[in-house]
């Protein structure tokens, strides 16, 4: 690949197959230190009655951690124990996975008080994302922590994974 012939055009709309051929020189490159990428999703939705998903958990596992992508518990399930009875899900099926731990980014404006409580701690902050605002990233180990499963499990009346919406 010549100098003179790198074209660094940004664009919102690449061809077909970009993101596949850039994730594949990238994990080409990284293989012989850390092995081959293995993201595996675990999601776990909240249905309401008519059976529409509403809120959940949606992360995946990779490179033994569990990354919390989103995490939404509508507000007539909040304050009940949802939002802990999803985490102690999503931990132990990581844990059957392998997993050594969680980690999750949020913003200061959402769930940090949330993640806190449940024993995540923070290790990362990037300021004014959004603007006014700062993004958070928290991680919990699971080996040496108590055991977040059993603890989230007395406050929730259903398994997350089943979790419906109250009747109006």
């Amino acid at each position: 690949m010549r100098e003179d012939r790198l074209a660094c055009a940004a664009s919102d709309s690449p061809p077909p197959g970009t993101f596949e051929a850039i994730y594949a020189a990238l994990e080409a490159s990284s293989l012989a230190v850390i092995g081959p990428a293995r993201p595996r999703l675990l999601v776990i939705p909240i249905r309401d009655d008519n059976g529409f998903v509403v809120g959940g958990l949606w992360g995946c596992t990779v490179f033994e951690w569990l990354h919390v992508q989103m995490l939404f518990v509508p507000e007539p399930l909040r304050g009940r124990g949802v939002g802990a009875a999803l985490m102690a899900s999503a931990e132990s099926e990581a844990r059957a996975r392998g997993c050594r731990g969680a980690y999750v980014d949020t913003f200061s404006f959402q769930a940090a008080p949330f993640y806190r409580k449940i024993g995540f701690t923070l290790f990362g902050k990037l300021d004014d994302c959004p603007p006014g605002h700062d993004r958070l990233y928290l991680h919990r180990r699971f080996d040496g922590a108590a055991g977040m499963a059993a603890s989230a499990g007395r406050h929730a009346a259903r398994p997350a994974a089943t979790a419906r919406m109250p009747h109006r």
